[in-house]
């Protein structure tokens, strides 16, 4: 996927009505274009009676434009009685509309109709134009929308869903011939439920014979308002021919799961699963949440900038921009957790990183309010001090507590967690159609279909797992009093961090890759000032600098849980005990390929991301159990598969259960 995207460009005509020259497509009167939304796409496509008595439903959408058949299946949706108790809408769309643009349509187009207040709420949602897949929540989360930005020939293979409906929308194949080839044809029938159906206004020859023969039964119908005709249709293959059928709900007994783990991984969880009607038991050894690593005083959170626009960076672009989200509605919530508002700087460690974070940020076309480049004067202006060159401003980046965050999530889950905390799980055993957690002493602590490790270092150990490589990462954070820290503005970056507190400053922290010890060391205090000293010149060559005595400081030490290639671990788990009775024909596998234990799943190995990947990852594991689409391309997802490894080693032939 291109990591640069072309807007829609909005304008608007002599006689007021709005238009896009990067569509070439006029979009008519609101009345208009939401009757053709409800005639084509929810009538063609049986809905809303489709959708009653459903759990889920699911509509892909193949050209978002300006979202009225979004915003008209989701007032069909509210206007239900009957209604599907969660609605997800997927959404491609190559030359998406800055807020700005799209609010300002819909206020001339959509005011005085029935979609109003929905098409506000959609544009004070809408996400930055980066490329990839953005999951928006409505209505307490039982109406999402993932909206797509890019080609959708280049993303509809990298989806993972099932459809139910399918709004073939996207213009005339004329205009636009990529969107309705052989190859996109064959990417909906890989996403095409049982019974899946689709409507298009479109009745081209090249259309139907493609859908027919991807497995689409289609038929010709009146079309708006009397004009031309429309395409309907049923996905109903003569044979199969997929490889992996699009994914299902796990099937639990109850809708229970165990959570071992409270740090901000397991309040994630907690509240991704709450969200869609689970009961969730905290298994932590703790007596309350955030204890350890997620207990630091202040952690930073940002994307990730690289000049390829790599896999990492991707993730951590997405994780951060959900998270956003997710704070945002936790905030609207009432719930406080000290998040900064000034946005963070990133220094850069030397010229050339300087001039490589440049040429990124130049080169990948990133929106400004995402990050831009910064030189070494208009850092030192956003910092309030010296700095010691230039690097990057990241407007929505900036610091917070974690623990707070996870008192945050936990309450937002309210009455759904039932805590067994003072608890450390020993082991799991499988039971019947269930798991039960065990304490040190045999005896059961939990018991249900669903178990979730987010024990970090732990969760290899408890879940079995011989394939799951981790390693500890022993950080020490040093606390500067008010009298002797540098009157820092906002959070800042680099080769290590500086944080400002409300008592004074936050600075670290140390790497000991495989280092256990949990003591506070001297030299360890030393070297954290070193690099708060690189980081902010000013402050190495004040007289409080040079006469601290890194003996006298506080500070705390935390262990980070980190996998050889610095992704984490999120998703199901395999199942390898069957993978090793299956090995010589696994050894070409892929990762739909594996068999996976049923009912267990990971979201662990975060390193010094937790904040940005811990709700992204609790949302995927959620979305994989609950048979939803994914909140991420199924590549990315895969590169955080915790079947990773164990993939690795079957397909080099050097599977060992250890």
């Amino acid at each position: 996927m291109t990591s640069t995207l072309t807007p829609a460009i909005l304008a608007f005509r002599d006689d007021g009505t709005p238009f896009s020259p990067a569509y070439d497509d006029i979009y008519h009167s609101a009345a208009g274009a939401f009757a053709q939304a409800e005639h084509v796409f929810l009538s063609g496509n049986g809905l809303p009676g489709r959708w009653r008595g459903r759990r889920l439903f699911t509509v892909v959408e193949t050209g978002f434009g300006i979202g009225g058949n979004f915003l008209s299946t989701w007032a069909a949706w509210r206007a239900d009685p009957n209604r599907c108790e969660r609605l997800a809408f997927v959404s491609i769309e190559k030359h998406p509309f800055r807020a700005e643009d799209l609010r300002a349509l819909h206020a001339r187009m959509v005011a005085d109709t029935t979609v109003g207040a929905l098409s506000e709420q959609l544009t004070q949602a809408w996400p930055m134009l980066t490329p990839g897949l953005h999951r928006l929540e409505f209505e307490g989360g039982r109406v999402t929308l993932t909206i797509a930005f890019g080609d959708a020939l280049e993303l509809l293979p990298k989806l993972w869903l099932r459809a139910d409906a399918f709004y073939l929308d996207g213009f005339s194949p004329a205009k636009n011939p990529d969107m309705w080839s052989p190859f996109a044809f064959k990417a909906l029938a890989r996403l095409a439920g049982e019974g899946a159906t689709l409507a298009t206004y479109t009745c081209a020859g090249d259309v139907l014979r493609g859908l027919a023969q991807s497995g689409f039964e289609c038929t010709k119908t009146e079309g708006f308002a009397g004009k031309h005709a429309m395409l309907v249709g049923r996905f109903s293959p003569r044979w199969r021919v997929r490889r992996h059928e699009p994914p299902l709900p796990f099937a639990a007994s109850e809708r229970h799961a165990i959570v071992v783990g409270a740090g901000l991984a397991g309040c994630a969880l907690a509240d991704r699963l709450a969200a869609r009607g689970w009961r969730v038991t905290i298994v932590e050894r703790h007596a309350r949440p955030g204890r350890e690593a997620s207990g630091n005083p202040a952690g930073v959170f940002h994307p990730l900038l690289s000049r390829d626009d790599s896999v990492a960076s991707k993730i951590t672009r997405a994780g951060f921009e959900y998270a956003l989200a997710r704070w945002q509605t936790l905030e609207r919530a009432g719930y406080d957790f000290a998040r900064t508002r000034e946005g963070l700087l990133q220094i850069a460690c030397d010229e050339d990183e300087l001039h490589a974070l440049t040429r990124a940020i130049e080169s990948l076309g990133y929106p400004r309010e995402l990050v831009r480049p910064m030189s070494a004067a208009e850092a030192h202006a956003a910092a309030g001090v010296s700095v010691a060159r230039g690097g990057c401003f990241y407007p929505q980046g900036g610091s917070l507590d974690p623990a707070a965050l996870c008192a945050a999530l936990c309450a937002s889950a309210g009455d759904a967690i039932v805590w067994r905390t003072g608890t450390e799980a020993g082991r799991i055993a499988r039971d019947g159609d269930a798991w039960n957690v065990l304490g040190a002493d045999g005896e059961v602590i939990a018991r249900a279909s669903v178990v979730m490790f987010a024990n970090a270092r732990d969760a290899a150990r408890l879940a079995g797992l011989a394939h799951a490589p981790t390693r500890i990462v022993r950080g020490q954070l040093t606390r500067l009093p008010h009298a002797c820290a540098p009157a820092l503005r906002l959070p800042a970056i680099g080769d290590g961090y500086a944080i400002p507190l409300t008592d004074g400053l936050l600075t670290g922290a140390t790497y000991d890759i495989d280092d256990a010890g949990n003591d506070l060391r001297v030299e360890s205090h030393a070297d954290n000032l070193a690099r708060l000293a690189r980081l902010l010149p000013a402050f190495g060559e004040t007289q409080e600098s040079a006469s601290l005595d890194p003996a006298t400081l506080s500070g705390r030490v935390a262990f980070r849980c980190v996998t050889s290639d610095r992704l984490p671990m999120i998703g199901a788990l395999a199942d390898e005990t069957a993978s090793e009775q299956q090995a010589a024909s696994l050894c070409g596998a892929w990762p739909l390929d594996l068999p996976r234990a049923p009912g267990l799943y990971g979201s662990f190995a975060f390193g010094s991301r937790g904040l940005v990947w811990a709700s992204l990852g609790a949302e995927l594991a959620a979305s994989q159990l609950e048979g939803e689409p994914w909140p991420l391309e199924r590549d990315l997802a895969e590169a955080l598969d915790p079947a990773r490894y164990l993939l690795r080693a079957l397909r080099q032939g050097t599977f060992d259960r250890g």
